[in-house]
């Protein structure tokens, strides 16, 4: 059985963690690996129905997914887990818990993420109209010792999906057989920098 294993995306809102998660499950997927991702909705309709945006309610949300994570990595399934989780304690918690747990830093300038973020949800948290949002009216705590971090105003997402993909070549989570030489086609570029472009992240 594959070892399982989970790539734990942090970073602000904006920074790139779904877009990121996304491509890299894909790209796992045709190397034959099962993944499974917990993205926001998933998240928000079975694990954090109820839950406030205060410390002690998102802390119980972070406990949640990791819980899920567990379960999924111990039964060799690979698991992307994009989530804000703005506290390193919750974040190192989920750690151990998990096991096989590698951290994403997924790090954007708060000034660039604001500006991709639609209906002046940034402008109004600026103002103070927002309560609990990262990086304004609530703190982010960046990560001290993440497995891989990468800079999404600066990195293409395919160099970004690479540097992960490297470090989990690395730790043995997955190998370079079949078809792990896989190279975006100019087509699938194309694909991926129409979608960013929709997404506002070029």
């Amino acid at each position: 059985m594959n070892k399982g294993f989970t790539v734990w995306f942090t970073g602000l809102s904006g920074a790139g963690k779904s877009t990121l998660s996304q491509l890299l499950g894909k790209k796992l997927q045709e190397w034959g690996r099962s993944a499974e991702m917990l993205d926001r909705d998933t998240v928000r309709t079975n694990l954090s129905q109820g839950l406030g945006s205060n410390k002690h309610d998102r802390d119980i949300s972070i406990q949640r997914i990791a819980f899920v994570c567990k379960l999924l990595t111990r039964n060799g399934v690979a698991v992307l887990a994009p989530t804000i989780s703005p506290y390193r304690g919750a974040r190192e918690m989920a750690r151990k818990e998990i096991g096989n747990f590698v951290e994403v830093y997924v790090k954007c300038p708060l000034e660039v993420c604001i500006e991709r973020k639609v209906e002046g949800i940034s402008e109004r948290a600026l103002k103070g109209e927002i309560a609990g949002f990262d990086g304004i009216s609530d703190p982010y705590e960046e990560p001290l010792n993440p497995e891989v971090v990468v800079e999404t105003d600066k990195e293409t997402v395919e160099e970004s999906v690479n540097k992960i993909v490297q470090k989990l070549l690395e730790l043995g989570y997955v190998s370079q057989t079949g078809s792990a030489g896989h190279v975006y086609s100019p087509e699938e570029e194309d694909k991926i920098k129409e979608r960013l472009s929709r997404l506002g992240y070029i």
